[in-house]
């Protein structure tokens, strides 16, 4: 009686709420376990526990030594769609659907039965009469039998469909694109680490594609016809590469995709699909009556299975992307390592210039421009930038500026080189007075494009005491068309302070650009194949050409110098058909500040 009643008070006691099944299963085997032991009371706990057992909302089916079903409970035969009846004389084994449930099932029935290890709750899969099979959750335990030490194995199993279905959804979520429905870069990232987790002599492959000018149609069309655009882009990487050499295709940010191959293949293999895939991209894709196209441009790596790791492939991956897009874009790039190697030296360079700035390792490096009709007067002093590298030694100008403007040094390295030039031009003008020239200063392009150019001139103008007149800044074609920069409204405010405008210029293209924009410029500077063509000879075609340029600049009250200039028998050429000043070999390559201290001190004499 003591057991049926504290039996009772536990099962009423649920203050109001259903009961877990965890609660529900430790209940039933406490009952069962009280129907066995209790004495004489033994009938009564039978039925006690026959009645729990059968209103039970557990599945549950009772086994022979041998894992045999004897007796399955209503809710079992609900949750398996079948009568209960229909249960008895199976294995418990067999309820499971596929091959490794069964195995699963197996095992913890030997376990219990040999070991008297109980299983912890287990998802599996057991088969459904008409649903087919059915994600549940399982506990197989044992209960002792009607003779001293002796047990039979009991299954409970509860409904762990749903939970499963949706911790199913939350998991492809979790790890898919839900635009595309492609994998995303953790899916990505998890599937490259598996393909290099392998050996042998199998080749991996990995292609970065990045969409050109997409945002030209995400803000020109919207950002719905974009996210279309993206779809359709997925769907033919998917026919390209799906199929091919175990290829899966995922999508990593905003318009950026990756492909991973892995098999026996080679570079031009790769390269082959690559190609179809870029060709698949520009046929257009329909949205909203706009038939739209895109580009792509594509990195390729193609290496051994067992030759680095992830973080490498990435890397090489990214590298060959910008290469691609520095190259012009729609195009791929096959990961070069020996052109990595070389970058890398100069990315090292391009990382230490802001150290090397504060470190006092660049220096001001001149080169004097002569007036040609008397190569005894200096027209001007070019001002430029040297850096003396401790392993690398001496480096122009060309060497390192490139690296700067992608590590944001430009305009450091600008504000140095106008502050250190114009402190040089008030030295020179205060011990030579008149004769001492114009310093000029060739503006890298992202320094003529800056906003505060005016302001950085100014401030050193002003700095040092010097008017506006002593400087001339030169810049090129490249620097005036710049969408990105203020370059015409810089210039007119300098020309209204007095500065003297240089533009650099190779043909009449950019002598127009003078007249095109209204530039305030006042000195135009011969470059490249104009002046190279009278180094040795005097062409008809070619003095022609220059003859035309300088009766242009003329026309447009310009003063016209030459640059590059080797020798005097070119010098001379250059003079003879209208050209006023020129720098080059023919009078030095280049000068420190003292050498060029001594050259002024000569012509000022």
């Amino acid at each position: 009686m003591d057991v049926a009643r504290r039996w009772a008070e536990t099962l009423a006691d649920t203050k109001g709420v259903s009961l877990p099944k965890e609660q529900l299963e430790q209940l039933l085997l406490g009952v069962a376990k009280d129907a066995v032991l209790a004495e004489p009371d033994h009938q009564p706990a039978v039925l006690r526990f026959s009645k729990l057992y059968s209103a039970s909302p557990v599945g549950i089916a009772l086994a022979d030594a041998n894992g045999v079903i004897v007796e399955a409970n209503a809710a079992l035969g609900r949750l398996l769609g079948c009568r209960p009846a229909s249960l008895r004389g199976r294995e418990i084994p067999e309820l499971g659907s596929a091959e490794h449930d069964v195995a699963r099932l197996r095992n913890a029935l030997a376990q219990l039965m040999t070991h008297g290890q109980p299983t912890q709750e287990e998802r599996l899969l057991l088969d459904h009469s008409e649903e087919g099979p059915l994600w549940v959750d399982v506990t197989l335990t044992d209960l002792p039998g009607d003779r001293p030490g002796s047990t039979y194995p009991v299954l409970m199993v509860s409904d762990a469909n749903e939970i499963h279905l949706l911790q199913e959804r939350l998991l492809h979520q979790n790890v898919h694109d839900p635009l595309t429905g492609l994998p995303n870069g953790t899916a990505f990232g998890n599937a490259l680490e598996t393909a290099l987790a392998g050996s042998g002599s199998e080749q991996v492959a990995l292609v970065y594609l990045d969409i050109d000018g997409f945002k030209v149609i995400n803000d020109g069309l919207g950002a719905g016809v974009g996210d279309q655009v993206l779809r359709g882009v997925a769907k033919k990487l998917t026919s390209v590469f799906t199929g091919r050499h175990n290829g899966s295709v995922a999508r990593l940010s905003g318009d950026g995709f990756a492909v991973l191959l892995r098999g026996d293949f080679t570079p031009p293999e790769v390269i082959s699909l690559v190609e179809q895939a870029l060709e698949e991209l520009v046929e257009p894709i329909y949205v909203g009556g706009h038939g739209i196209g895109v580009s792509a441009s594509a990195g390729i790596v193609v290496r051994p299975v067992t030759d680095g790791g992830p973080e490498d492939l990435l890397r090489a991956a990214e590298i060959a992307l910008h290469r691609a897009k520095e190259a012009g874009k729609a195009q791929w790039m096959l990961f070069d390592p020996e052109l990595d190697a070389r970058d890398r030296g100069r990315y090292q360079l391009g990382a230490v210039i802001a150290g090397a700035l504060e470190n006092g390792e660049f220096s001001l490096i001149y080169q004097p421009t002569v007036k040609l009709a008397n190569p005894e007067q200096l027209a001007a002093v070019n001002a430029g930038l040297r850096w003396s590298h401790p392993d690398k030694g001496e480096l122009d100008s060309d060497e390192f500026y490139p690296l700067a403007q992608i590590t944001g040094m430009t305009i450091p390295l600008g504000r140095w080189l106008l502050a250190e030039s114009l402190a040089a031009t008030a030295r020179w003008r205060n011990r030579f007075g008149e004769a001492a020239p114009d310093v000029c200063v060739r503006l890298p392009n992202r320094l003529a494009i800056e906003p505060d150019l005016v302001l950085l001139v100014k401030e050193q103008l002003d700095r040092h005491n010097l008017p506006a007149q002593a400087l001339r800044l030169c810049t090129d074609r490249e620097s005036i068309l710049d969408g990105g920069g203020e370059v015409l409204d810089s210039f007119a405010v300098l020309a209204d302070l007095g500065a003297q405008l240089v533009l650099t210029i190779s043909g009449s293209d950019d002598l127009e650009l003078i007249p095109r924009h209204g530039l305030p410029v006042r000195h135009v500077i011969l470059s490249g194949a104009v002046v190279d063509a009278l180094a040795e000879r005097e062409d008809e075609a070619d003095v022609r050409h220059l003859c035309q340029l300088v009766a242009r600049a003329k026309e447009l009250k310009l003063r016209i110098g030459a640059e590059g200039v080797r020798s005097h028998e070119q010098a001379e050429r250059l003079r003879r058909y209208g050209v006023l000043a020129a720098r080059g070999s023919f009078v030095a390559d280049s000068a420190t500040g003292d050498e060029v201290d001594e050259l002024i001190e000569r012509h000022a004499h």
